[in-house]
């Protein structure tokens, strides 16, 4: 049994515009439509199941927009979700009323402002949101603040912990949402340290916090502004962190590392770390034993490294500061390899998975009480 007359003929009517994007309304059984002159509605009157009706309606657009009713082939979600989907229409994926087809879209790499309005209208969803803020194009146009509000207000009904994080670090672009905004969500950190993660990624430096420096910050700005000024990396990597925003940086990365809540928070807090010391990282392996890693910051403290003549030089200006030398070493071979081994056996969460990590964390912690003074 195909399309009753009457909604047969109004979506063929409707499909004669110049439309900009379709969706489907299931609950309502609602067809909706984007165009120039603004929005227009058909709503369905099914002749049969309402499952079985909806998939003869995409079939119809299907046919109209791509000349065959097979419509977007949705089992390729995987494919479409890494921006594979370059070589299609982009414009005419928005007209099947498929929210799949709508999320290869916004994974494309060649998204536009224009292409992020159509596809926001039709299917507004949190991921659909952090996708297209991923997308320096459109967090810099209009719609940036648009889909950044959405992720605010979202927020509180986001239940996953790595979709928070992401989203905290999305909003937190520059010139998406206001300093009250910034400064409510810092507020609510307290409830859900996964937000904290999500500052740490975005604002590294510039953390709503109030820290005091290292109470030899001040002293050793003077020391070090020879070898700053020549760019040693360690110098200019220890003054950052024993300055204010430093001290910041690392309070908060404690907070979170004293009580995580689950996995996806330990694994993107050690990546934030490691990226915030990565100016002394001395090579690019990912370790997976935390015990490597003291090792080998202890080799390079030895002259192991391949700028022996910074660290040196820094050592010999600051007589006796090894620890903290050693701890910035440490800290910036962080990432997640040290918790997989771990968690490759594991899918504990809360009390339990802190005390499975208590092996890395402990060290980690001890690094930073090194930089703190």
């Amino acid at each position: 049994m195909g399309l009753s007359s009457e909604d047969s003929l109004r979506l063929h009517v409707l499909l004669r515009q110049a439309l900009r994007a379709v969706r489907i309304d299931e609950s309502r059984m609602e067809v909706h439509a984007l165009s120039e002159q603004g929005e227009a509605r058909v709503a369905l009157n099914p002749n049969c199941r309402d499952e079985a009706y909806l998939k003869q309606v995409r079939q119809l657009l299907s046919s109209h927009v791509l000349g065959s009713p097979g419509g977007y082939p949705v089992y390729l979600k995987r494919w479409t979700r890494m921006g594979q989907a370059r070589k299609q229409s982009l414009e005419k994926l928005l007209l099947l009323g498929e929210p799949e087809a709508v999320a290869a879209v916004v994974h494309a790499p060649d998204l536009t402002e224009e292409l992020a309005r159509r596809a926001w209208w039709a299917a507004p969803s949190a991921d659909n949101a952090r996708r297209m803020l991923a997308c320096a194009r459109v967090a810099d146009s209009p719609m940036g603040p648009v889909l950044a509000q959405y992720l605010v207000d979202y927020l509180p009904f986001e239940r996953e912990p790595q979709a928070m994080i992401d989203s905290v670090r999305l909003v937190l672009r520059p010139g998406l949402i206001d300093a009250q905004s910034r400064a409510q969500l810092w507020g609510h950190c307290q409830r859900k340290n996964s937000y904290y993660v999500g500052f740490l990624q975005a604002l590294p430096d510039a953390l709503p916090a109030e820290v005091s420096p290292h109470p030899d910050w001040q002293r050793l700005r003077g020391r070090l502004s020879t070898l700053c000024g020549a760019g040693n990396p360690y110098a200019v990597q220890l003054l950052r962190v024993l300055g204010g925003p430093g001290q910041a940086f690392l309070d908060t990365a404690e907070r979170v590392l004293r009580k995580p809540n689950n996995q996806d928070v330990v694994v993107a807090l050690l990546e934030a770390v490691g990226a915030y010391f990565a100016p002394l990282r001395p090579d690019e392996i990912r370790r997976r034993r935390i015990e490597a890693v003291l090792a080998d910051a202890e080799a390079v403290c030895g002259g192991a490294g391949d700028r022996p003549e910074a660290l040196r030089a820094l050592r010999q200006t600051l007589p006796g500061f090894d620890g903290p030398i050693r701890a910035m070493i440490v800290l910036s071979m962080l990432s997640e390899q040290l918790v997989a081994p771990i968690f490759g056996l594991t899918d504990a969460i809360g009390t339990l998975m802190r005390r499975k990590i208590e092996p890395v964390t402990g060290p980690i912690l001890e690094q930073f009480a090194a930089l703190r003074g």
